[in-house]
């Protein structure tokens, strides 16, 4: 049995105030790394920023854990062909920003950026896609590691624990089957269901929490209106591909018409030499000059 959850990014833009609301996206990270993630504190939201451009598609917070690592949660709506740079950006922001002059490098902040994607980016089989730093060698191919001596003053194994991590969720994709604990979550990120026999961390305490019937009348109200411009911007945006899909189709058979007859005309000179009719005949007979004629 399954019931009617609020959306995650409705959840992150709305009910996203204490730390008693950590504890579902502390599932969900503590999911996705398999790790045990404890968030101690929101660093930088622009959830509720109404901006026209982020107002429903977008939805992102920073937040730190008690090792002092820093998470980009990123939830996106709608396609966007440069989101790999947006995703670049992002990493280097939070980097830049919480680094002062006079600072060790290895006091920077070991950063995760997590896209949460509705759309397909990137072509690729799987729906969940982790991606790391490493370094190979260009000759001998071997992976470059951190010395012993590296790793004792670091606190990490290897290089790729230095450099930022990228996890990509490609909600759109996930065929709806729960495998493990993990697909829980895709699958209540993409039905908006929490079933009652799921047993992932963050759904567990959000079963009850993130009802819609256990919202205040204002807050249901709120959601619905949500709702709305959420199938409102979807629709606007597929009857735009359409549009542009159409026009560009048209253009392309207007075009296809115009090459064939152009080298149906061609053909047509060409048998006509052939047969040792005049070029002047040629030029009346096709409308061809006579250089486009030489030249066949």
């Amino acid at each position: 049995m399954s019931v009617r959850s609020i959306r995650f990014d409705w959840f992150v833009k709305n009910l996203w105030r204490d730390k008693s609301s950590f504890v579902r996206v502390e599932g969900f990270l503590s999911e996705l790394l398999k790790d045990d993630i404890k968030i101690v504190e929101v660093l930088e939201s622009e959830a509720n920023q109404d901006a026209p451009e982020r107002k429903f598609n977008r939805v992102d917070i920073v937040v730190k854990n008690d090792r002092g690592e820093i998470f980009l949660i990123e939830l996106q709506n709608s396609d966007e062909p440069d989101y790999f740079y947006r995703m670049l950006f992002g990493v280097s922001k939070a980097i830049s920003e919480r680094v002062k002059i006079g600072d060790r490098y290895g006091t920077l902040a070991k950063v995760y950026s997590i896209n949460i994607v509705y759309f397909d980016l990137g072509h690729g089989k799987d729906y969940v896609y982790h991606g790391t730093t490493q370094f190979e060698g260009i000759h001998r191919h071997d992976i470059l590691q951190l010395t012993e001596k590296q790793q004792q003053f670091l606190g990490k194994t290897d290089v790729a624990k230095v450099f930022p991590e990228y996890y990509i969720l490609k909600v759109n994709r996930f065929d709806l089957q729960t495998r493990d604990t993990l697909d829980e979550w895709l699958y209540y990120l993409q039905t908006d269901e929490i079933k009652e026999e799921f047993r992932a961390k963050g759904l567990v305490e959000a079963r009850q929490k993130l009802l819609v019937d256990n919202l205040p009348a204002a807050q249901r109200r709120a959601y619905e209106k949500f709702l709305d411009n959420q199938a409102y911007e979807r629709n606007s945006v597929e009857w735009a591909a359409k549009k542009g899909f159409a026009k560009g189709e048209k253009h392309g058979v207007k075009k296809g018409l115009a090459q064939g007859r152009a080298e149906a005309i061609r053909e047509t000179a060409r048998n006509l030499k052939k047969l040792g009719i005049p070029a002047a005949q040629i030029i009346t007979a096709t409308g061809l000059t006579k250089a486009e004629i030489d030249k066949i």
